[in-house]
């Protein structure tokens, strides 16, 4: 079985956001594949995509917390960590790109760093969606947990497609396939 988890905020007021992108690309595979969203064994929400033995997950833990959801779906499933993908939003990349690892580390990102910490090691494969740094006086913080702009919204709603068709080539092929085919620049145009 296969675990892919997007990373996000739970709420309302989180839709949309940027720091909701993972949500965003869990929302498009379950959509796709007609999944019904449940509650899970841990803080998490699931949609259970058994014609491919996946399992798809949202941490309700808040970003901050995500390993310890994460965690727990590994125990109670039995899954490996060559088998997980964590879907996250990235300001270090461009709006719209895609950078794909095997492993490596959060980078800054409060989210992988809490599945980083809960795991003890960063050996797990990452997909993540660029949104951008925005106006560099602008916080952070409050960067990516505003709402997309108007003119950013075509832009992220074609790279949450292809992080979704990348999490269906990790399902299919493994990680391999999916560096080599959505980590080029011309990919994200």
């Amino acid at each position: 079985m296969k675990l892919v988890v997007g990373l996000g905020n739970p709420g309302r007021q989180y839709a949309g956001t940027r720091h909701n992108v993972g949500f965003d690309v869990l929302n498009l595979l379950a959509e796709r594949h007609r999944l019904d969203w449940e509650s899970a064994p841990a803080d998490a929400l699931i949609a259970k995509w058994r014609a491919a033995a996946v399992l798809l997950a949202k941490p309700m833990t808040f970003m901050n917390l995500s390993g310890q959801a994460i965690g727990e779906l590994l125990r109670f499933y039995k899954i490996e960590l060559p088998d997980l993908v964590v879907i996250v939003d990235d300001v270090n990349l461009e709006l719209g790109r895609l950078r794909a690892r095997a492993s490596g580390s959060a980078g800054g990102h409060n989210g992988l760093k809490s599945v980083i910490a809960g795991f003890g090691t960063e050996e797990f494969a990452r997909l993540r969606v660029g949104v951008g740094r925005g106006d560099a006086r602008r916080d952070l913080a409050d960067h990516v947990l505003a709402k997309f702009d108007p003119e950013e919204r075509t832009i992220v709603a074609e790279a949450v497609g292809r992080a979704a068709d990348a999490a269906e080539l990790f399902v299919a092929e493994g990680m391999e396939p999916v560096m080599n085919r959505f980590n080029r620049k011309e990919d994200a145009e």
